[in-house]
């Protein structure tokens, strides 16, 4: 629940008004010790909190995903491991853990599925950062089209799906190796196309240093280009760029907050 939820819930007498004060006293941020929980993000950039969770301690996920559910807000927690989740699930057991994508989700209200974001890949290998990318899209409300393994070395497989493709307002392109797809693409369609490059190749692929720089590189134009491996980050454009397709150039920090209140990564 964001502060425009609150404010209606005091307006219609379903909250009052010493639990609302309580609410509004956590703003514009929690601090939990281990964390300093921006609740206001939301209302800021109509994106909340993400939780990047490497690192991070099972005891630190727990009270963390505690400071939302408190609040019945959505988070999610992206490369997350199995143990982190179980911790979690003990006691929060409304959250769900997806094992493609490493990630955590508490969900109290699903937004409602807008426009259309194609998330592809150049092979299977590269499906883990894909699902990364489709997972947040679809955690932001963007509805989200995979179409996996239709890399260069079989690229009839790709233009089966040009219809597919160019009915995207988004396009992320996820390949590793030589990282061609995102440059084919680009070619092809006359969207954004996000690239993301991963760390799956041989020695000379330098652990996604080889397509990072492909992808820089690219003769082709409309394509933006975000770190290796950094699935998270092109989910997030692409629910931007989705947003604005569907809503025109009305769409604002607030009017974003209203389909979902969620999003920015810790």
């Amino acid at each position: 629940m964001d502060v425009h939820e609150m404010l209606l819930k005091v307006q219609r007498g379903e909250v009052d008004l010493a639990e609302a004060e309580d609410y509004f006293k956590k703003l514009p941020y929690e601090d939990i010790g281990c964390a300093k929980i921006d609740h206001h993000r939301g209302l800021r950039s109509g994106f909340g909190e993400v939780i990047y969770s490497p690192g991070k301690t099972l005891e630190h996920m727990v009270r963390i995903f505690q400071s939302f559910a408190s609040r019945q807000e959505n988070v999610l927690a992206t490369r997350a491991s199995r143990e982190q989740f179980e911790a979690v699930h003990a006691v929060i057991p409304e959250a769900v853990y997806e094992e493609a994508s490493q990630t955590i989700c508490l969900q109290y209200e699903k937004p409602e599925l807008i426009g259309n974001v194609v998330v592809c890949t150049g092979g299977t290998t590269d499906i883990p950062v894909a699902e990364e990318a489709a997972r947040t899209a679809e955690f932001f409300g963007s509805r989200v089209n995979r179409i996996f393994d239709v890399g260069v070395a079989g690229i009839h497989r790709l233009i089966a799906r040009l219809e597919d493709l160019r009915a995207a307002n988004a396009i992320v392109a996820v390949a590793g190796m030589e990282g061609a797809l995102p440059g084919v693409v680009a070619g092809l369609v006359e969207h954004p196309v996000i690239a993301v490059p991963t760390s799956v190749g041989y020695g000379a692929g330098f652990h996604g240093l080889a397509p990072l720089l492909t992808m820089l590189n690219s003769c082709a134009e409309g394509i933006a280009v975000v770190n290796i491996d950094n699935g998270f980050g092109a989910g997030y454009m692409a629910t931007q760029i989705n947003r604005l397709a569907v809503n025109g150039n009305t769409l604002s920090g607030h009017g974003a907050e209203r389909e979902d209140g969620n999003g920015g990564e810790r």
